[in-house]
């Protein structure tokens, strides 16, 4: 093993404690770039769009460049456009892109499938295998010092924030879980939020227990803060039957009692898919609010999964709420969105027509794909948010997932499968 590479490894979570959280990320990427001998090393967000990278800190040995700044902070937005930095992202593995008289190599900062961003090296020689093993681990370690020490500033927020949000579209940000992507041993969960401009209260959610994972995907009346409001109704009273250890229909009915006593609105309300998803038998029991259907994808074929149909919560709160179930096979996928991927003129999509195309990408891919085609029919600007979630059941609760430097590369797809 290089030493130089070894030494920047263990010394790295040590610069980030040592460093304010503001400059933990500096402070390793400059570990870094001092062990490799590097001529530069720059961070790479990933932009709150899913289709943009945003320079965050850069230790160059000249000039940082022009961006967007706030004081003296500066970020600079890197669009995607297909090349070695978005390919980089999508298959979840490093690149090594030749030139003159160094070489640029690009590594994924992924958390459980979550793309973070980006470690962007450049240095004079080729780097062997050995020394790219080692970037790839120290990529998937500052992975953890974002996360850790995102929780202490507004920075990496802001770096990723390239449009304004209104006071809405905070509130809805602050009720969707901090990673849109969770890969486990036996599923791969993966959501995406296009907001409307208006923003139409749309959530999802999703909590994992030793043998549960939980899920919702919510869908508030209205648009506006209204809308936002009636969703963090919703959203915080879910989570907190759940995590008192209510059953599925307990949270729900729960939910419908808290949105119709404290709605802002007269006849406020929420339609939802709820569900509950047993890690060790497929078993996946669900409730469906006065929701679209959940898709199930089987072996390419669709199957629109019928459920009891229950009203809106916060609509008849004294009304108990019904369940069904659906089992899973290994291979299955479950697919939940709100109406807004079917409203208006996002329904030229024609999501159940694309769907089985989409069977071989990662969640998260396949997420974004749909995403981008929404946006392709009836954007830039969306009439009503939309959302959706994909679950991968794998089986086999407990086989260790196949992962490299943060990712199920095994899962992974490049650009060409889109």
């Amino acid at each position: 093993m290089d030493p130089s590479v070894e030494v920047a490894l263990s010394g790295m979570l040590a610069a980030a404690e040592d460093a304010t959280p503001v400059n933990a990320v500096e402070a390793v990427t400059r570990e870094l770039g001092e062990a490799l001998h590097a001529s530069s090393v720059s961070f790479l967000i990933a932009d709150l769009s899913g289709r943009a990278l945003v320079r965050l800190a850069h230790v160059p040995f000249g000039p940082v460049g022009d961006g967007r700044r706030d004081g003296d902070e500066v970020a600079t937005v890197i669009p995607f456009d297909g090349g070695p930095q978005e390919e980089a992202l999508r298959t979840q593995a490093v690149q090594v892109i030749g030139g003159d008289a160094r070489w640029m190599v690009l590594a994924p900062v992924t958390e459980r499938g979550e793309v973070i961003g980006l470690l962007e090296i450049f240095v004079a020689v080729e780097p062997a295998p050995q020394m790219l093993a080692e970037i790839a681990r120290t990529a998937h370690a500052l992975a953890f010092v974002v996360i850790a020490n995102r929780r202490h500033t507004d920075l990496f927020e802001w770096g990723q924030r390239t449009t304004t949000f209104n006071l809405s579209a905070e509130i809805q940000r602050r009720l969707l879980p901090s990673a849109f992507t969770c890969e486990g041993g036996s599923f791969t969960l993966s959501a995406w939020l296009e907001p409307s401009a208006s923003i139409g209260g749309d959530t999802f959610d999703y909590s994992l227990a030793r043998d549960t994972l939980h899920f919702s995907v919510t869908d508030a009346m209205g648009h506006g803060v209204t809308s936002a409001l009636i969703a963090t109704l919703g959203v915080g009273s879910l989570r907190n039957s759940r995590r008192a250890g209510h059953s599925l229909t307990e949270q729900a009915d729960r939910a419908s009692s808290a949105i119709a006593e404290h709605s802002p609105a007269r006849g406020g309300f929420i339609t939802a898919i709820l569900g509950r998803l047993d890690l060790h038998t497929g078993t996946c029991d669900l409730i469906n609010a006065g929701h679209v259907e959940p898709i199930l994808v089987r072996d390419g074929d669709l199957h629109e999964v019928t459920l009891p149909r229950n009203p809106g919560l916060g609509m008849f709160p004294g009304r108990k709420s019904r369940a069904g179930a659906v089992t899973l096979d290994p291979g299955d996928r479950v697919v939940i969105v709100t109406d807004g991927m079917n409203e208006r003129r996002a329904a030229a999509l024609d999501l159940k027509a694309r769907l089985p195309s989409l069977g071989s990408l990662h969640p998260r891919e396949a997420a974004r794909a749909l995403a981008d085609g929404v946006l392709a029919v009836a954007g830039p600007t969306l009439e009503d948010d939309a959302t959706l979630m994909i679950i991968d059941w794998h089986g086999h609760h407990g086989r260790p997932r196949r992962s490299s430097a943060g990712a199920d590369v095994s899962a992974a797809a490049s650009t060409d499968g889109r």
